[in-house]
């Protein structure tokens, strides 16, 4: 069942999310940097992951200049004991986990099938199915510790039909549906909610590069999706397992 919901290019600066711990992937940037700014606006503690630490700096200066708080963790996440580490700082730090945003993801080639670099397939599915199965493995014990647990994940249309030159990117987006899909049947008669997100099409350097001919102004930015992240963080949505459209 697909859903849609509203967005708005301001952050309201409210407290939607006053005191929840979220851990948001790819934070350096884009959807992740914008999605981290949000929260922190509606005024959760960030936790902000991702490879680059110079982008990480850039969002926390943005969430300080708010007058909001964060924590930095500069991560490779195709290596699972990272995550691990990862995931033991935050039960020793915080002694749980509210909300997990995997964000991170790579575009990988695109190219047709036969001409794919192995290596580069590896890499896409590392990256956008294997470390958001070592988030879950690593983060339910803290999710389930919460009070109102919520797990989101970022997906793609490319699912919803087959596109010539994408196939690592869309066979990588749709595994990670079905296993989110089967993660949130799995726990659907437990507090926490697993859904996924179809950010649609977004000013973005992962989009620039998948259409390098595209005018990006044509697109709306980040920070105007990011009402669906907060809906599915807050603590009456009661679906589970499904796909919202993060536009109209």
């Amino acid at each position: 069942m697909k859903n849609n919901a509203s967005s708005i290019p301001q952050f309201p600066n409210s407290s939607i999310l006053q005191n929840r711990i979220a851990l948001i992937t790819g934070a350096s940037r884009g959807i992740g940097q914008a999605v981290a700014t949000r929260f922190a606006a509606e005024g959760a503690q960030v936790i902000l992951a991702a490879r680059g630490s110079k982008g990480l700096e850039e969002t926390d200066d943005v969430i300080r200049s708010a007058g909001g708080t964060a924590t930095l963790v500069a991560i490779d996440l195709t290596e699972e004991t990272a995550i691990a580490a990862l995931a033991h700082s935050i039960a020793a730090r915080f002694g749980r986990l509210d909300i997990l945003v995997g964000n991170a993801g790579l575009l990988g080639e695109l190219s047709p099938i036969p001409h794919q670099s192995p290596e580069s397939w590896r890499r896409v599915f590392a990256v956008n199915v294997e470390a958001n199965l070592h988030l879950i493995r690593h983060c339910d014990a803290l999710l389930q510790l919460s009070d109102t647990p919520r797990a989101m994940f970022v997906s793609s249309g490319v699912t919803q039909s087959i596109h010539p030159y994408w196939g690592a990117y869309a066979a990588s987006k749709a595994a990670l549906e079905t296993m989110v899909q089967t993660y949130a049947a799995e726990t659907a008669k437990t507090r926490l909610r697993v859904n996924l997100i179809d950010p649609g099409g977004v000013r973005t350097r992962m989009r620039a590069q998948a259409f390098p001919g595209e005018d990006p102004q044509t697109l709306p930015p980040p920070e105007a999706i990011t009402d669906v992240f907060v809906k599915l963080a807050g603590k009456d949505i009661m679906q589970t397992g499904e796909t919202f459209f993060a536009y109209t």
